[in-house]
């Protein structure tokens, strides 16, 4: 069940041009909000929909059938490629799928009634299936 969008304005979208150096920390979606243990991103990157599946496969897993699993982001943003071996020019190449941008502080995933050691081994395994660094956060209480 991979995450896409049921329509989107535009086909393909231009490659946001940022500044490496300048890192902009998220302001959206930085604190738990529903579970008591959460995802959070380290760096700046592109998560696309298989790789956010694979987490939560991973999280899911691990959880057995307890607790509960939010997914705090949603790739809403296309992305393309060209085929292989294909020469330079002839036009961009076709939508892919669909990824979402991450910045520094976002919560990936939030997960809730589980022990706090099996909740940080679940969200520990699902951070290595992404392509940006994450860390274990808990409530603070």
């Amino acid at each position: 069940m991979a995450l896409i969008p049921k329509k989107v304005k535009h086909r393909k979208w231009q490659t946001d041009r940022t500044n490496p150096k300048k890192v902009r920390l998220e302001t959206r979606g930085t604190i738990i909000a529903f579970g008591s243990h959460g995802l959070k991103a380290e760096t700046v990157g592109r998560i696309n929909s298989n790789q956010i599946e694979a987490a939560r496969k991973t999280i899911a897993r691990q959880m057995h059938k307890t607790g509960k699993l939010w997914i705090r982001v949603f790739p809403d943003r296309p992305y393309t490629a060209k085929g292989s071996e294909t020469p330079m020019g002839k036009g961009k190449g076709d939508p892919q799928g669909y990824e979402v941008e991450i910045k520094p502080g976002r919560l990936i995933f939030e997960v809730d009634g589980l022990t706090p050691a099996v909740a940080r081994e679940a969200l520990r395994k699902a951070g290595a299936k992404l392509p940006i660094k994450s860390r274990v956060v808990s409530r603070i209480i």
